[in-house]
């Protein structure tokens, strides 16, 4: 009895449960809300709730691991560990267990733990055991087990690549970088030696061998015309006379720590889930706590799942003079946007533009932020500034172009909202986004109309899925006559987005225009039901549905000054 009082006690100090009376309290009841709070990705309120039902019942291996869970969802690591070694001590620990464990003895630099716990049936799974077990081996400065150990990892089919670029980030991490680079340059790392990581970590190698115009060579082959502080810092010392500093993985920590990292990156690519990413990436958060990037991801997966406020939290942890801090900012205002919180985004925009403001992707973001609150005339300042620094070799400048000419068209200037799409279309010219765009207003305006159709038709077939584009050739076919092409068209582009009221208003056009008067006012009563009364920025027009509706589209275009379709289907 008094083991289980104690025991409870330490659940309650390691989960932060409050303690009440015994007989107010269910485990089950408790349990059940975290449960809740965790279907909510409220990690906060999901370990609360799950350490009062193991206060509860502390030998519950259920709650003992939702609650282990929670705490690293949360970022807590260190109180999640002491609960992982009461689960891994268990006969099944499980999974969570051994992530929890293996970044608590990689905190600690206990290398023969891991070499011994790597080697234990179970484990993470057989890349990450393999690739901890690896870097363990240089922790204890074992060099030859760890490159053992990379190279029969590396004989496995999937991976190679990258296992042999933590093996290069490995060599380097001891001074070895003629072995580091010989990886790099017979293409052995693949994809991973091609991120952004990938490619600073070999220019840092090759500054270190004293080849820094290979180096320069290699930034600009792979960043082009793009810059930002970190690079700006790697190019200024390359172009010195000093030697590079390799930054990127010190010790086996940090390699521990870019295992977790690059394999968040990889489920990330792959559709695993935010939520299971977000396991990888707090471990590498927890190791090295200085892991920009890895910063980065994890608020970038916290926003996905709505947690804007843990999001922020992460970005306020970049400061000021770090190289990464506008792109933390950036994350900031974007993640204040997304939790209705416009005007601090446009404040923290703001204030970024007068310390980084010789960034284009500042004053583009500012320009974003302000568009959304229909403040176009500034919004068009703001890209007016973005285009000016945006070198004009960078061919990303189209899309400065397009977000410009949204503004103006919105803003009612049709004649230079037309020229900034043309622009951004002589940049790139089948670029589907800015072709349904700018072919849709032609038709909206009624110039044009076989251009709009031609425009429409490549955006259709450089997207073919997505509904709006669609909807858009059904509607030029539609303005043109074409009513029985237009059908197939509009049937497509409500397949493709359901319960969009502009699309469902439109095919009711384009049914009524073919006879189908019954189905065009069943279309018309489901798009109205489809308004959102809050979305200010939508097409719909509910009113003119409900007069469509009273009297019928033909008696809606005669008021509106229009001819009826049934005399422009003739003279078609």
């Amino acid at each position: 009895m008094i083991r289980n009082l104690l025991l409870t006690a330490s659940v309650l100090a390691l989960t932060g449960a409050v303690a009440m009376p015994v007989q107010a309290q269910s485990a089950a009841g408790a349990y059940l809300a975290g449960r809740h709070a965790a279907v909510r990705s409220d990690f906060a309120e999901s370990a609360k709730y799950y350490g009062e039902a193991l206060a509860l019942d502390p030998k519950n291996p259920e709650f003992l691991e939702s609650t282990v869970l929670a705490l690293l969802s949360l970022g807590d690591i260190d109180r999640a560990l002491p609960l992982a070694r009461i689960m891994a001590a268990s006969d099944q620990p499980g999974q969570i267990a051994y992530l929890v464990t293996t970044a608590g003895m990689a905190q600690e630099e206990n290398y023969a733990g891991l070499i011994e716990q790597s080697a234990d049936e179970g484990g993470i799974g057989p890349w990450v055991d393999g690739l901890v077990k690896a870097w363990a081996h240089v922790g204890v400065g074992d060099m030859t087990a760890a490159i053992t150990q990379f190279d029969d990892l590396s004989k496995e089919a999937g991976m190679q690549g990258f296992v042999l670029y933590h093996k290069a980030l490995a060599l380097a991490s001891v001074g070895d970088y003629e072995g580091a680079e010989a990886i790099f340059a017979s293409n052995q790392a693949g994809s991973a030696g091609q991120t952004r990581r990938g490619v600073i970590a070999r220019a840092e190698i090759l500054g270190q061998l004293g080849r820094n115009e290979q180096a320069l060579a290699l930034l600009t082959d792979s960043f082009g015309a793009s810059s930002d502080p970190e690079l700006d810092g790697l190019v200024a010392a390359l172009q010195g006379e000093g030697q590079v500093a390799f930054t990127q993985i010190p010790d086996a920590k940090a390699g521990i720590a870019e295992v977790f990292f690059t394999f968040a990156a990889v489920l990330r690519n792959e559709s695993a889930g935010d939520y299971y990413v977000l396991l990888y990436s707090r471990i590498a958060r927890y190791l090295r706590p200085d892991h920009i990037d890895d910063l980065l991801l994890t608020a970038d997966l916290l926003e996905n799942i709505g947690q804007y406020e843990l999001a922020i939290e992460e970005l306020q942890d970049v400061p000021a003079d770090n190289p990464a801090y506008h792109a933390a900012e950036l994350g900031r205002a974007a993640a204040l946007r997304r939790s209705n919180k416009p005007e601090q985004a446009i404040e923290v925009l703001q204030q970024l533009t007068r310390s980084h403001g010789t960034l284009p992707s500042v004053h583009s973001a500012l320009g974003d932020a302000l568009r959304a609150q229909d403040n176009f005339k500034a919004a068009i300042k703001s890209y007016d500034r973005a285009i000016e620094l945006t070198p004009e070799s960078n061919p990303q400048r189209w899309v400065l172009y397009y977000a410009r000419g949204i503004a103006e068209e919105r803003s009612g200037n049709g004649e230079a909202s037309e020229r900034d799409f043309r622009a951004a279309l002589k940049i790139n010219p089948d670029q589907p986004q800015v072709l349904n765009y700018l072919g849709y207003s032609l038709v909206e305006q009624g110039r044009n109309l076989d251009e709009a159709l031609n425009m429409i038709e490549r955006a259709v077939a450089a997207s073919p899925d997505s509904g709006y584009i669609v909807d858009s050739l059904g509607w030029v076919l539609y303005r043109l006559g074409r009513y029985e092409e237009a059908v197939d068209q509009m049937e497509r582009a409500v397949e493709l987005v359901a319960v969009d009221p502009v699309v469902n208003d439109h095919l009711g056009d384009v049914y009524w225009s073919v006879g189908r008067q019954r189905e065009a006012e069943f279309q018309w009563r489901r798009a109205l039901s489809f308004v959102d009364p809050e979305d200010t920025d939508s097409e719909a027009d509910p009113d003119r549905m409900r007069r469509k509706l009273e009297v019928g589209l033909d008696a809606v275009l005669a008021e509106e000054g229009a001819e009826p379709l049934s005399k422009a289907s003739a003279e078609k």
